[in-house]
């Protein structure tokens, strides 16, 4: 029998008289036929003329190719790892279904139990408290800095308490938070940081990429991120040296081929996280699919960082002469974003008018706008939970103020110049006529 790796228990035994294949079904010609119409779309008698061509080709290529061996957690994945570490600077990136999945892991490290309080700004998306509100934690809001829109260190500061377990900061849009006062009170409390870099592959902050600076990071490649794998998926990365060599057993149910009981192949044990922590594993395997996507648009992260920069650049080009508009911080020395989304801040005194009638203006012109995201403790589940929604809006003015009158984002990718343009037009019209009245 071939070697076993950790959290794999394929079968694939290899070269003997009676082989135990991996892959109980593999796919065909016709299959990867139904692939490529789904990836490439078209309509029209030269696409359709094409189609049969590549489809004259694979059915050739079908008579000669093998199956891969295996499917999923394999080669593929374990490359796409590797992409991840070199890109990242980091050691033992573990891939896995999506960011929420490595949060999980980061949170039963932590050892989190019912009533420990975890610190989220007020400003995320849901995936960031699911895993904390889900047994019984308590969440705590922090409120937003009115510019960036991330998690503002001295609320973080002011409401940490000695029930504090763990901090989550979001680089929102991927504008890097400001990690050191938060990494300094953390230390300091002896209090677990999970970076929810979901919008921040490939952003910086003074000379360290997001995502590897507290003690856990997660990324997430979901379909409308910077870069995807084939439609969902995650990397999650620690700076606790110690669980890095769990990490992979973390991903696939505990599994242990270093041992094995009785007549069988492996054994399954508790993951060692924090201190005294014990948990069990979960199944959040990944695809060998996936690893190669992600593979393939690591490949080219940085020119899409780059056009989405350019993007943001001329879109603060056109916009910088309004006074009523703050538009998007293209970074420097130190703060690197991703531009996942770019951001717009109204002063509502000099447009005559705050962000939500600049929204219904865009709407009916034709641009798409969304604030990213709605206030947390806004949702019902908080409320049927026993949040007082009132008291801790109160507690986050800023967040208050921000999204309901100041801030939204735009899309920065995928648009022709001409898009732009008229995006940038459109603003501009819409604060004109806000001034007016009109």
């Amino acid at each position: 029998m071939a070697e076993k790796k950790a959290s794999d228990f394929r079968y694939n035994t290899g070269e003997t008289k009676v082989p135990w294949a991996a892959v109980g079904e593999n796919y065909n010609a016709e299959d990867l036929m139904a692939v490529v119409r789904f990836l490439m779309k078209g309509q029209g008698a030269a696409y359709e003329a094409a189609l049969k061509d590549v489809e004259k080709s694979v059915c050739a290529l079908d008579q000669v190719a093998e199956p891969p061996a295996k499917l999923s957690l394999d080669v593929e994945v374990a490359r796409a790892e590797a992409l991840c570490d070199q890109y990242l600077h980091t050691a033992g990136s573990t891939f896995v279904t999506n960011c929420t999945a490595g949060f999980e892991i980061a949170c039963k490290y932590t050892g989190l139990r019912p009533g420990d309080e975890v610190i989220v700004p007020a400003i995320t998306f849901a995936a960031t408290m699911a895993y904390p509100l889900s047994i019984g934690c308590k969440l705590v809001f922090a409120d937003v800095d009115p510019v960036t829109l991330n998690i503002d260190p001295a609320d973080v500061a002011r409401k940490v308490t000695d029930r504090t377990k763990m901090i989550v900061p979001v680089h929102i849009g991927g504008y890097p938070v400001d990690m050191d006062p938060i990494m300094q009170l953390a230390r300091e409390r002896d209090i677990v940081v999970l970076e929810d870099a979901a919008h921040g592959f490939g952003g910086e902050y003074k000379g360290k990429k997001l995502g590897t600076i507290g003690d856990f990071g997660a990324f997430s490649f979901h379909e409308v991120k910077n870069i995807t794998s084939f439609g969902e998926g995650g990397i999650v990365c620690t700076n606790v040296e110690a669980f890095r060599g769990e990490m992979k057993r973390a991903r696939f149910l505990g599994t242990d081929f270093s041992r094995q009981i009785k007549d069988w192949l492996y054994d399954v044990t508790l993951i060692q996280g924090k201190g005294d922590t014990k948990f069990v594993a979960t199944n959040f395997s990944t695809t060998e699919i996936q690893g190669l996507g992600l593979q393939l648009q690591i490949a080219r992260i940085e020119q899409i960082i780059e056009a989405r920069r350019q993007a943001a650049a001329y879109l603060n080009s056109r916009l910088a002469g309004c006074g009523a508009l703050t538009t998007q911080d293209l970074g420097g020395e130190g703060c690197r974003p991703t531009f996942h989304l770019y951001r717009l801040l109204v002063d509502p005194e000099k447009a005559g008018a705050d962000v939500q009638v600049l929204k219904k203006k865009l709407a009916a012109k034709g641009v798409t706008e969304i604030a990213h995201f709605g206030p947390l403790y806004r949702f019902q589940v908080l409320k049927d939970l026993g949040y007082d929604e009132d008291a801790i809006a109160a507690s986050c003015p800023n967040c208050e103020e921000v999204f309901y009158r100041r801030f939204t984002h735009f899309p920065i990718y995928g648009l022709s110049q001409e898009q732009l343009d008229y995006m940038a037009d459109a603003i501009l019209e819409s604060i004109d006529e806000m001034q007016k009245g009109i």
